[in-house]
């Protein structure tokens, strides 16, 4: 008998993103909430004892365990979705697909990183500055281009690409008070997110007590 899928979540991190999905996919699962440590706002100790990187997020199934937010996702999609959230090689979405999901993490969320640590002091100057301002400027603009083009990122319908930006656009954004004014098919996306049940379901196991960002 297979053991049940577990999401180890800790709480407001990108782990949510694989609540979310298998809330799109219908399976079931177990939802461990760890909370951060009220001094630092870190991972615990129970939750960084999970995988050698000690970040959110991961996931268990049997003996697997399995970090990282696009490999988790690409797995749960592919052993327990049937490849759904997926558009097949050769549909005109495909590519969109790929570059959106990889974009995520590989590109927005690392320069938004990098423009944390240059916010808290941590690096400085005119180089710098310039650098992942404008870095980070472009991936906004791309964001909010790319959803003049099309209803969801990843085409269509709403993929695995999707949930892999929806972090970055809500809950990231509001840990740093990042205004989307300037963005009207950006929040227009993300009112269309906020009607989604499997969303509203997953943010409401996923963080009780947390209004999602949407706004």
């Amino acid at each position: 008998m297979r053991t049940m899928l577990t999401i180890h979540h800790l709480r407001q991190s990108q782990s949510e993103r694989i609540v979310w999905a298998c809330e799109e996919l219908g399976l079931d699962y177990e939802l461990k909430l760890y909370d951060r440590r009220p001094d630092n706002r870190l991972a615990p100790d129970d939750y960084k004892a999970l995988h050698p990187m000690g970040i959110a997020p991961v996931i268990t199934d049997g003996d697997l365990v399995l970090g990282e937010s696009g490999a988790i996702l690409e797995y749960i999609a592919r052993v327990h979705g049937a490849d759904r959230l997926v558009p097949p090689v050769g549909d005109a979405d495909y590519a969109d697909h790929l570059f959106w999901f990889h974009f995520a993490n590989g590109t927005f969320m690392t320069n938004m990183m990098m423009q944390l640590v240059v916010m808290l002091g941590q690096a400085h100057g005119p180089f710098v500055d310039g650098f992942v301002n404008d870095r980070v400027a472009k991936a906004w603009a791309l964001a909010e281009r790319r959803l003049d083009e099309a209803r969801y990122f990843g085409g269509r319908g709403l993929t695995l690409a999707d949930i892999m930006m929806g972090y970055p656009l809500t809950t990231a954004r509001a840990m740093r008070g990042t205004s989307i004014e300037q963005y009207p098919n950006i929040r227009a996306y993300l009112a269309r997110i906020g009607e989604r049940p499997a969303y509203q379901r997953a943010m409401a196991k996923a963080e009780p007590g947390f209004t999602p960002k949407l706004d």
